[in-house]
């Protein structure tokens, strides 16, 4: 299938700098804020594209780049062969102008309040000169207005007169209007809720099928990308970090920053399923981190990607995953483990201070994972006070003490039923653990 959308090397610079005179006398350079930073994709007809990041990523600024709303620093945007930025071909820039859209996040922002429905939805039919006489044009409304599923009489009414779910079909059908082939939508249904935003989906994936529509799906709900896209780039601090189909994103993501995504969703179905929880904040775009950017809050960080910028290779932008296969690989597996296993640690110590007062002596004792002799066979059963604790540490750490008849309180009881099975079904603890924990009173300790 061959590329409609072409986008190779984009980039975007801000200039921040303060003016002139005072950067004289403050003895100040001047600063640039990277919003995108080489940036390439391609998306095939009839395909949705969607890019999918946290705020301040660059998803919009990508977006508006491509349609043409703005300029590129550097890097080049072709949509059916044709440059968005050349100036020799500006002629067949105009003619293909026509046949690109943009559906805003917020509909009635881009509404003319002022305007009746009626001739909203005419604006491009008149500024294209797609249709001549004033009849014509009614009757292409209201059969607009009949696709996107409200009634032709609409189109005599004002924006302030519908619903969000409604103004946004407004704003579908205004962009079907002059014969829009692909659409690009900046998070269209964010400002909607939950039951809308299904209405306006469904809507724009039955016109895609019935149209042959291009979409460029931009999303920070992984809800919505799962449901709409095709094929998935993520986005971090201007750069894309992993891009793959659909399918496989969610199934099996590579890149740690994906993963993390995944992990933030709640899903009743991986409830027990080892998760690495989102840590940190995105860094300052005027002045982020060298190497890899993603590096401050990575859990496979090393030496190289604080200093060397990962290449998106095999859809993937990470040292780990193309040196040892990432989180599949052993290296990348041996890591991830290492994280959760820190996580897990913590886990118990907090649980271990939160027991109740008959146990505030124990979680006052010196911290588990204060010294590595806490994760041996045995140190680990030495010491009473510290019992549920290096039980944790030890299985954590890989250890294996033989202890057969490990024997819990009522309060840690309460504690340790909460949390083992869901470590046991992540595969963290061992499965024959659970003929090891016993419920006891507390003088058989």
């Amino acid at each position: 299938m061959s590329a409609y959308v072409e986008v190779t090397d984009l980039r975007r610079l801000f200039d921040v700098s303060k003016p002139w005179l005072n950067r004289v006398i403050e003895r100040e350079p001047r600063r640039f804020l990277t919003a995108v930073d080489r940036v390439g994709f391609t998306i095939a007809k009839g395909e949705t594209f969607a890019i999918v990041g946290e705020s301040g990523s660059g998803k919009s600024t990508v977006a508006r780049m491509v349609v043409g709303l703005l300029p590129p620093s550097a890097g080049e945007v072709r949509i059916t062969g044709v440059s968005m930025t050349d100036p020799r071909e500006a002629a067949a820039r105009r003619r293909l102008r026509s046949r690109i859209q943009m559906i805003f996040q917020d509909p009635y922002a881009s509404m003319n309040p002022r305007w009746r429905v009626g001739k909203i939805i005419a604006e491009p039919i008149r500024a294209f000169n797609l249709i001549q006489g004033e009849g014509a044009i009614r009757a292409r409304v209201g059969e607009l207005l009949g696709l996107v599923g409200l009634h032709p009489d609409d189109s005599k009414k004002y924006p302030h007169e519908f619903s969000g779910g409604q103004r946004q079909r407004v704003a579908i059908a205004r962009a079907l209007a002059s014969q829009a082939e692909f659409l690009v939508g900046d998070e269209p249904t964010s400002a909607l809720d939950v039951s809308v935003q299904a209405q306006i989906l469904n809507l724009m994936r039955d016109l895609q099928d019935r149209l042959g529509l291009t979409y460029l799906f931009i999303s920070h709900n992984l809800a919505v990308v799962r449901h709409m896209a095709t094929r998935v780039g993520v986005m971090y601090l201007g750069r894309l970090v992993e891009v793959a189909a659909a399918k496989d994103l969610f199934a099996r993501p590579r890149h740690p920053y994906t993963r993390m995504l995944l992990d933030a969703v709640p899903d009743l179905a991986h409830v027990g399923r080892a998760r690495v929880p989102v840590s940190g904040e995105i860094p300052n775009p005027i002045d982020p981190p060298p190497g890899c950017t993603f590096n401050p809050r990575c859990p496979l960080a090393n030496d190289r990607c604080r200093t060397e910028v990962p290449a998106l290779l095999d859809g993937v932008a990470c040292h780990a995953v193309q040196e040892e296969g990432g989180p599949e690989g052993r290296r990348g597996r041996g890591r991830m483990r290492a994280a959760v296993r820190r996580g897990g640690l913590l886990a118990f110590r907090f649980g271990a201070a939160m027991l109740g007062n008959g146990h505030r002596r124990r979680a006052r004792s010196r911290p588990v994972a204060e010294s590595r002799a806490v994760r041996s066979e045995a140190a680990c059963w030495s010491r009473t006070d510290v019992r549920v604790g290096c039980f944790a540490a030890g299985q954590l750490s890989g250890a294996n003490p033989e202890k057969p008849d490990v024997r819990l309180d009522g309060d840690v009881w309460q504690f340790a039923i909460t949390l083992f099975p869901q470590m046991i079904r992540s595969g963290i603890l061992k499965s024959d653990l659970r003929t090891q924990i016993a419920f006891a009173p507390r003088a058989a300790w």
